[in-house]
């Protein structure tokens, strides 16, 4: 049997909600075969970010060599990078090996406010890892910083989404969830703009929910599917996610990725 693949290069997450493992948990969730570059050790959990240890540039090169000569992915997705030499790494196997299409999650801040790229690694994202990318999926705080510009409202995220979108010439989606009313995300694509509607679920429990939905993008990409219909199942099924409610942990906690195949009253 075939299966449609998808990679996730991006850091370990110790408490399951993000990063590694929550890209993997949705993979599987959503029916194709998830493979992995580990980027970087993190010890954390629903608190916050207690420790990073990154991998070195040639180890993630070494795992990215064995994935492309091996099981060629039908999509790629990129997370926590968080320095400059690992960056371009990836850059330069993305390019060696002509990997397409890339969802870039440009994590830059963990759900609990910790810094996850280094300041110096911003500039190396921009210049060699964007301009890869088919989509990249910035949240309203890290568009800003790709901007330059505030945003306070929808207005301002179509013109921080045009703008990253002209300047690195990839897709962009600003996605809404830090305005305090809805989940809004706004797509700019091709100059044109497309936004995808989404109402806010009351659940404190956000952890990974960046993490997940890249991930999710890039498995309808995988599929073949368009890049809006890929969109909008992704938040469907991080919606569906979200209103599970599951709740672990002491602070914002993971979503429930398994919910679509729940067995708990089986």
């Amino acid at each position: 049997m075939n299966r449609k693949t998808v990679l996730t290069i991006a850091g370990s997450d110790s408490s399951g909600g993000a990063g590694i493992q929550a890209d993997l948990k949705t993979m599987t969730a959503l029916g194709l075969y998830g493979m992995s570059v580990i980027t970087a050790l993190t010890a954390q959990n629903t608190t916050g970010v207690y420790g990073i240890l990154d991998v070195e540039p040639e180890f993630v090169a070494k795992q990215l060599d064995c994935v492309f000569q091996d099981i060629f992915p039908d999509a790629i997705k990129i997370g926590m990078v968080s320095r400059p030499d690992i960056i371009l790494a990836i850059a330069e196997k993305l390019r060696e090996y002509q990997a397409q299409p890339v969802v870039l999650d440009p994590v830059m801040v963990s759900t609990s406010g910790s810094r996850l790229l280094k300041e110096e690694a911003v500039d190396t994202l921009c210049s060699h890892l964007l301009p890869l990318a088919a989509l990249a999926t910035p949240n309203i705080p890290e568009a800003e910083i790709l901007s330059g510009h505030p945003i306070k409202d929808q207005e301002q995220m179509e013109e921080a989404a045009r703008e990253i979108s002209r300047r690195f010439g990839t897709a962009v989606l600003v996605k809404g969830g830090h305005h305090t009313s809805d989940a809004d995300d706004v797509l700019c694509m091709d100059d044109k703009i497309c936004w995808f509607h989404g109402q806010r679920i009351e659940n404190p429990n956000t952890h990974g929910t960046g993490c997940t939905l890249s991930s999710a993008i890039a498995c309808g990409l995988a599929k073949g599917l368009s890049m809006e219909e890929s969109i909008s199942r992704a938040k469907e099924y991080l919606s569906g996610a979200l209103a599970s409610g599951l709740d672990l942990g002491k602070g914002s906690g993971p979503l429930d990725h398994c919910y679509l195949t729940d067995r708990r009253n089986v």
